[in-house]
């Protein structure tokens, strides 16, 4: 077995980590070469403030080195890491993956809910036969519930919702009671969570149905055991569980033939939450699948070559999906550099570059939906663009970017006092106005300047008479700031 036959996916998920192998098989299939799991209930580690636990962490920190010695020899391009609801949420997230990272040996991506939807349907496509029919996928993780409709491997339309077996079981069944009070309440408020499921996924626009990944198998382990079909979930077979838990009354005194006991304690949770989406879609059958996170992960390695500069491929993407004028946004990001590096007195963050960047090249994608308030149409699908990978904290900021770089500056005052979001926006709003004309403009003996909150920018003699309506753009802009935490002083002559 040469080792360049291998693939490598990892999923930190809310309740377990994954680690799945598979040999690049004949017709390019992939085949299991082996498979790691441990519990490590990550999303139990979250507090009300959102912070991760640091024994949650050292329990991840922990398994993760263990994966981290059987991928000893695999390359970068072998490997994809990918986390999803819990590191999302965590606001000290970063400081997991960093630490993270090192250990496994492999860069970890906290992936957006669209992301992991649309490869938790690759994954299921795979196990799938081929067929014409359009599929609706169900998969309730330990934080959040995907919903996807899709065609042969590709998904066509995806939702993340923030509850899961994790989370609901944390909170409707913290006292343990499996009684009809704590199922009503966990119902009613899946239910409040998946309304706009109810009709952005009717009955007419998929064929078949389908279920996924922990809660799935758990329902279907059950019922098998019981003597029961588990490979087709049905609303009689979902109530006949609901029943016995009923019956049993306690999470401690939970023992049902084929539920393992590394789900005992979400159960209750994982079958609120999937009662409710089967009501609430109408749903008659759910075919359990094998495919998952973890096999859409591989199958990605698989299909896809890794460009060199993947952001710089998703940008592309988008620009060529959106119809955005690229040389126009080049022009405005060259502009916008040089005049957040002009300034500062020190180098501009990481971040803050990255995110100008990206947003003076997508500032635009919006015109596509309408002229008329492109700005926010932009953020809205910066904010929710599948394909995009970007990490949680620059994709917030590059739609804070594009939201912001035309207009009041007043939809942006919980930001707005900081520096690291109002020096880019500041470049960017400039940049957007200096390039008007959609040629490059003349940026020669044009200076900006930094003082505390103040920004001083100043043009050649001459500047203001050879290109008045530019002035004028530029004195609209001065008043704009002069409502903010900052201000805009202008020199122009």
């Amino acid at each position: 077995m040469a080792p360049e036959s291998l693939l490598a996916a990892v999923d930190l998920g809310s309740n377990s980590f994954r680690l799945e192998i598979g040999r690049i098989g004949s017709h390019q299939r992939i085949e299991r070469v082996e498979y790691l799991k441990e519990t490590v209930r990550q999303g139990n580690g979250l507090n009300a403030r959102h912070e991760l636990s640091r024994e949650a962490m050292e329990r991840g920190w922990e398994c993760l080195a263990r994966f981290g010695e059987r991928l000893t020899g695999f390359k970068a391009a072998q490997v994809r890491a990918v986390a999803t609801q819990t590191l999302r949420e965590a606001i000290n997230a970063q400081e997991f993956v960093e630490r993270g990272s090192q250990l496994l040996g492999f860069p970890i991506e906290v992936i957006s809910g669209e992301e992991e939807a649309r490869l938790i349907y690759r994954g299921v496509a795979s196990s799938l036969p081929p067929s014409q029919q359009k599929r609706l996928v169900i998969d309730i993780g330990g934080r959040s519930t995907e919903i996807i409709i899709g065609q042969h491997s590709k998904a066509l339309q995806v939702a993340s919702f923030a509850l899961g077996s994790v989370s609901w079981s944390a909170h409707y069944f913290s006292d343990g009671m499996l009684n009809k009070a704590n199922f009503q309440t966990a119902m009613a408020a899946a239910r409040q969570s998946l309304a706009h499921a109810q009709f952005a996924y009717p009955g007419t626009a998929w064929d078949c149905a389908y279920a996924s990944s922990g809660t799935a198998n758990a329902v279907a382990d059950a019922l098998t055991a019981q003597g029961l079909d588990g490979r087709v979930i049905t609303p009689a077979k979902l109530r006949h569980l609901y029943e016995q838990l009923l019956d049993i009354g306690h999470v401690d005194k939970l023992r049902i033939p084929g539920l393992k006991e590394d789900r005992r304690a979400v159960v209750a949770g994982g079958i609120s939450v999937m009662m409710a989406v089967v009501d609430l879609l109408g749903i008659t059958e759910l075919e359990v699948a094998q495919g998952a996170l973890r096999q859409g992960v591989l199958h990605d390695l698989l299909d896809h070559e890794p460009p060199a500069d993947k952001e710089a491929a998703e940008i592309r993407g988008l620009q060529l999906d959106f119809g955005v004028d690229e040389a126009h946004a080049h022009r405005v990001q060259h502009v916008a550099a040089e005049l957040l590096q002009q300034m500062q007195s020190t180098a501009p963050s990481l971040l803050a570059t990255k995110a100008l960047g990206m947003a003076a090249q997508l500032h635009e994608v919006g015109m596509r939906v309408a002229l008329s308030n492109y700005h926010r149409h932009g953020a809205y699908i910066t904010e929710h663009c599948s394909q995009a990978t970007w990490e949680p904290e620059l994709r917030e900021r590059i739609c804070q970017l594009v939201l912001g770089h035309q207009g009041k500056l007043r939809k942006l005052d919980a930001v707005i006092g900081d520096p690291e979001v109002a020096l880019p926006l500041m470049a960017l709003r400039l940049a957007v106005q200096l390039c008007h004309t959609r040629r490059d403009p003349d940026m020669q003996g044009i200076t900006l300047k930094r003082t505390g909150t103040e920004f001083r920018l100043t043009t050649p003699i001459g500047w203001m008479l050879t290109y008045p309506q530019s002035a004028r753009l530029l004195e609209e802009e001065a008043m704009a700031w002069s409502k903010s935490p900052w201000s805009l002083k202008l020199h122009l002559r």
